[in-house]
């Protein structure tokens, strides 16, 4: 038995030091298939041998058993933000602050800041024993399982420290986003907007199993209070920190330089910012800090935020490409969209290739030509869209570009939009292919109907072989009618009729939505079918009935009565309802605690999804809105929150956590 023990030992051993040399210094010393047979050997044995299980083995980090949910984890230090700055002025302000402070020029660690999700990794004996998001800085989830499928995580220290915490930033390397994002592609499922939301999704997966196989990353930068040296020292500077911790067997942060002086300060600053289009992760800005641990305790720290570091945040990425063409896209309700065909550009964190022109208006206001040199950015960090056409480049083969007088999908005449502003041309034909193919994949989406699996994909794949023609059809499909085509069988036609037939019970609020009626989205349905009760109800609804509700205007109120005044349209919902689709409110308010309330939900929240407070608050009288704004009465913010917090500190608006929210649920105080 004693043998069997030392060659578990042997090949964690061995695996971990190839592992390591293959993912962390891609410089593999063995093949793929040596390792593969080193790591199913492990698995033989460790199956075989129970009692010579261990928690650190590199078994591990394949993934475990399933969670139910995950349990609140209160962080034995509070894991603070930082106070971001938008210039090298305000980034001049905080040196000199810190130098006057000290009396000294003080010495700064610049490091990358990392796009992804904090979370703090604790060890005892020098094995890992937990792992916790940031959450609230407070309480956070626990993650463990999770983060032991992370191989840059140590799952034992080269050190058997009595107890170490430390923090670091989950990532998802940008290679690995665009193998997930292809994959989800391909299965029909939505597209992860960019990589820390990849990053944050996968961390978040109840089945370890699948969060194993998203290939996180991690970056440790801190150490926590409270850690234990074995022979009682500890770092003085946050340099030597870091050099301790990639010691231990951390991959600690890359870039980074300890620095002296403003000048050098903003230089590597501006550097990090040039450099980020290269690197294999996404950053959003430069954190400042001082390197001097015991200078730090004189600084001090704020409320949340320590004093003595800033996050210098980037403008958005722009890059110039070619504008190749122009095509057209039909949608949902006809419009049609000019889309820019772009020579393949890198732009945060993602390779671009498309980006909306809006309409014809926007490409005659920017003089956007075919063939163009344009300037290409990021809206939000997540839509392309093109800032300017550059004119100096242009070689006299450029070409002007005019909107299509026919619709490309049906050919029928298209006509100019009569919303208002005349900026848009629509294709009015209901039977138009690309309109059914856009209003089917709408009606299955996740704010609609959210039927499980019915992606883009899916619905041309139905359509294309006949299966469906319509909304009503998805109800009458069986499991032999699907089950034969490409990519299905047995299992997943199943499951998809099983998820069509669950999205009967969804309600008025849903199926509203789902229909895709002119200017009602989400909010407006909610509030049409929580002041009419039924489908029938509508169908007897004036304009005057609409118009008399808050939020609904004349023309969305004109939209409403042209859609149900449509006999085919009123079929279609007649239809539904004898499939067995709800067509009657189910939400009723549990209570007014919030009414008149409007509220913005930014970050990851602790124990609950944004979907599930937003459904609280609406239940509770209150508003959720997308935007912050002065009209805003609170922003609830959660983990790694981002602009939306930074808008509201600007407007005044009060910011809540969590705990807040629930208590003013709780005694109706706010």
């Amino acid at each position: 038995m004693e043998s069997i023990k030392k060659e578990i030992l042997s090949l964690r051993e061995e695996i971990e030091k190839n592992a390591r040399l293959y993912y962390e210094q891609d410089a593999p010393v063995i093949s793929d298939f040596e390792y593969d047979r080193m790591f199913r050997r492990l698995q033989d044995l460790e199956a075989q041998y129970p009692q010579y299980d261990s928690s650190d083995s590199p078994t591990k980090r394949v993934g475990g058993r399933a969670l139910d949910k995950f349990e609140k984890f209160t962080h034995p230090v509070q894991m603070g933000s930082l106070t971001d700055v938008f210039s090298f002025e305000e980034l001049d302000l905080f040196l000199a602050r810190m130098d006057d402070t000290l009396g000294k020029s003080a010495e700064y660690s610049v490091e990358p800041k990392i796009d992804g999700l904090s979370v703090s990794l604790i060890y005892e004996n020098g094995v890992f024993v937990r792992g916790a998001t940031r959450g609230d800085g407070f309480v956070g989830e626990d993650v463990t399982e999770n983060l032991r499928t992370v191989r840059s995580i140590p799952l034992k220290l080269s050190e058997p420290l009595p107890y170490l915490n430390v923090r670091g930033e989950v990532y998802m390397p940008r290679r690995v986003f665009e193998q997930v994002n292809a994959l989800r592609e391909q299965e029909g499922q939505p597209l992860f907007a960019n990589p820390r939301n990849a990053a944050a999704g996968s961390l978040r997966q109840l089945d370890s199993k699948i969060a194993a196989k998203r290939r996180l990353e991690i970056f440790v930068f801190n150490l926590q209070e409270g850690s234990l040296y074995m022979d009682g020292s500890a770092p003085k500077t946050h340099g030597e920190t870091l050099a301790r911790l990639s010691a231990l067997g951390f991959t600690v942060l890359p870039e980074y330089k300890i620095l002296s002086g403003s000048e050098a300060v903003k230089a590597h600053v501006e550097a990090l910012g040039e450099m980020r289009a290269e690197l294999s992760f996404d950053m959003d800005g430069a954190v400042v800090k001082i390197n001097d641990l015991a200078d730090r305790v004189k600084v001090g720290e704020g409320t949340g935020v320590p004093k003595w570091a800033v996050a210098f945040k980037y403008p958005p990425e722009e890059k110039e490409t070619k504008l190749l063409d122009i095509s057209v896209q039909v949608g949902r309700t006809g419009v049609i969209t000019p889309i820019a065909e772009l020579a393949p550009v890198h732009l945060a964190g993602t390779t671009v290739s498309r980006a909306t022109l809006h309409n014809g208006n926007f490409i005659r206001e920017k003089d956007i030509r075919i063939g163009d040199t344009v300037i290409v950015r990021k809206a939000g960090e997540i839509i392309p869209e093109i800032v300017a056409s550059i004119e100096k480049h242009r070689t006299g083969e450029e070409r002007a570009y005019e909107m299509p007088a026919a619709c490309p999908s049906c050919g029928q005449a298209l006509k100019q939009d009569d919303c208002g502003d005349g900026a848009a041309i629509r294709c009015v034909n209901p039977a138009c292919p690309a309109q059914r193919s856009r209003s089917i994949t709408h009606f299955a989406s996740k704010g609609a109907m959210n039927i499980d699996g019915l992606g883009p994909q899916m619905v041309e794949l139905l359509l294309k072989n006949e299966r469906i023609k319509d909304v009503t059809d998805l109800y009458t499909l069986t499991v032999g009618d699907i089950k034969d085509l490409d990519r299905m069988g047995e299992k997943s036609a199943a499951n998809l009729i099983a998820a069509i037939a669950d999205s009967k019970g969804r309600g008025l609020e849903r199926l509203l939505y789902a229909l895709g009626i002119r200017q009602v989205g989400e909010v407006a349905a909610e509030q049409i079918a929580g002041r009419f009760g039924t489908i029938e109800a509508l169908f007897a609804a004036t304009a005057e009935d609409f118009i008399a509700m808050s939020d609904i205007g004349e023309i969305t109120a004109n939209y409403i009565l042209e859609y149900f005044a449509d006999p085919e349209h009123r079929a279609l919902c007649e239809r539904l309802a004898a499939l067995g689709v709800e067509t009657v409110a189910k939400k009723e308010k549990s209570s007014a605690i919030l009414e008149g309330l409007t509220f913005v939900i930014t970050g990851t929240l602790p124990s609950m999804t944004r979907d599930e407070a937003t459904e609280r608050i609406k239940q509770n009288g209150g508003k959720v809105s997308s935007s912050v704004s002065k009209k805003t009465s609170y922003v609830l913010a959660g983990e790694e929150a981002g602009s939306k917090l930074t808008k509201a500190k600007e407007l005044g608006v009060t910011v809540i956590d969590e705990a807040a929210f629930l208590a003013m649920l709780e005694d109706g105080n706010h």
